[in-house]
């Protein structure tokens, strides 16, 4: 049996070898690795397939979310509301930008932030409600909707691990994760359903005034060479990167597709155990399955992973430890009973192998340890 990874990159790699080099090639052959039409062809392309009018790539994702907050004219301490249980980059750049992050805890099923604890944590002060689509789903919009109309709200949707999946309104319709609120946001970090080869990130909206401002600020707050309106950074993606997501984006729908039936083959094998929970899948949203993450009891679940590990199966726990729990936020004084699902859930949550390059045997094979290892726990 083949190795098994986390992500197999190279096997994917291998699947679209020539197509990828010869994108590689082309822009070498053209010299134009800054810009230049390769980075806008797939801001264009990538816009179409959201359904948004305006996309500006950028250098990784967490730059993303940090144009879409400098867009919005906040003022130093200014609350942001965002979920306890992500990765770091969420929180860091609303506290870069001089802003306050509050921290909220997720629903209980699709670990996704909750609608009614944004409620709960809005004050005068704040200013932005920031969803993670968590582990390849949506976060539940159409209430997030109603409380940013109701109480005057930016949202910034962090779709970094949900490029391709759709959240479905009650009247049927449906919009791409990313594309329902003021500003969408998103990663090409290699692990990620549409991943380069190195650091990407993009910035997409339909309003034309964030849209002109954040390409201003991504590009030193310049639109015309050597003039400056506004203070901006230096975040680019770079053309070679540019073309490996233009071939990567024509096989995304099928990529997610086949997560979905890893994710069913996953289903399957271990309902035969009450001893796990699988991921819950939402009504309103499809998953794409960024992770396949199940939940533990606490007392089993580094045990779990130990074993796994003496069978040569990788596993990974997004993510060990709450936001306000990280050192660099002790400040802002949250307790465990403030955020107590989050708490939680960093203790009982556990990922598997999740990508495009498994196979059957594969599949098998870590479905059959897990249930050996639960039968006498």
């Amino acid at each position: 049996m083949k190795e098994l990874r986390m992500v197999d990159l190279k096997g994917q790699y291998d699947r679209i070898k020539s197509e990828i080099d010869n994108a590689i090639q082309s822009v070498l052959d053209s010299s134009a690795f800054i810009k230049g039409p390769e980075v806008e062809k797939f801001e264009e392309e990538l816009a179409s397939y959201l359904g948004v009018k305006h996309l500006i790539s950028c250098a990784n994702g967490t730059d993303a979310l940090q144009l879409a907050l400098m867009a919005l004219d906040l003022e130093p301490g200014d609350e942001v509301i965002t979920s306890d249980f992500t990765f770091i980059a969420t929180a860091e750049v609303i506290a870069l930008l001089g802003l306050k992050p509050v921290f909220v805890d997720p629903e209980t099923d699709t670990f996704n932030i909750s609608a009614s604890e944004i409620e709960k944590a809005i004050t005068p002060k704040t200013k932005v409600i920031m969803p993670v689509h968590l582990f390849g789903q949506s976060a539940d919009m159409e209430e997030i909707l109603k409380i940013a109309r109701k109480h005057k709200l930016y949202i910034i949707e962090d779709a970094a691990q949900a490029t391709g999946a759709e959240y479905l309104f009650p009247d049927g319709t449906g919009k791409k994760a990313g594309t329902i609120g003021d500003i969408g946001c998103t990663s090409f970090f290699p692990s990620k359903n549409l991943s380069c080869y190195g650091d990407g990130g993009a910035v997409f909206t339909d309003n034309d005034d964030h849209a002109k401002k954040i390409r201003s600020i991504a590009n030193h707050g310049s639109t015309k060479k050597y003039y400056h309106d506004n203070i901006g950074i230096n975040s680019r993606l770079d053309a070679i990167q540019a073309a490996v997501l233009r071939v990567k984006l024509k096989y995304l729908d099928e990529y997610n597709i086949t997560r979905r039936k890893a994710a069913s083959f996953y289903d399957r094998q271990l309902s035969v155990t009450d001893k796990l929970i699988p991921p819950y899948r939402s009504h309103k949203s499809t998953h794409i399955f960024h992770q396949y993450t199940i939940m533990l009891n606490p007392e089993i679940r580094d045990l779990m992973k130990e074993y796994l590990a003496t069978k040569n199966i990788p596993s990974m726990v997004y993510y060990p430890v709450p936001m306000h729990k990280q050192k660099a936020y002790n400040h802002l004084g949250i307790k465990d009973s403030d955020c107590p699902l989050t708490t939680s859930l960093c203790t009982s949550v556990l990922s598997l192998p999740m990508h495009t390059e498994l196979v059957i045997e594969q599949l098998q094979y870590i479905t059959d340890n897990i249930c050996t290892f639960l039968e006498d726990k």
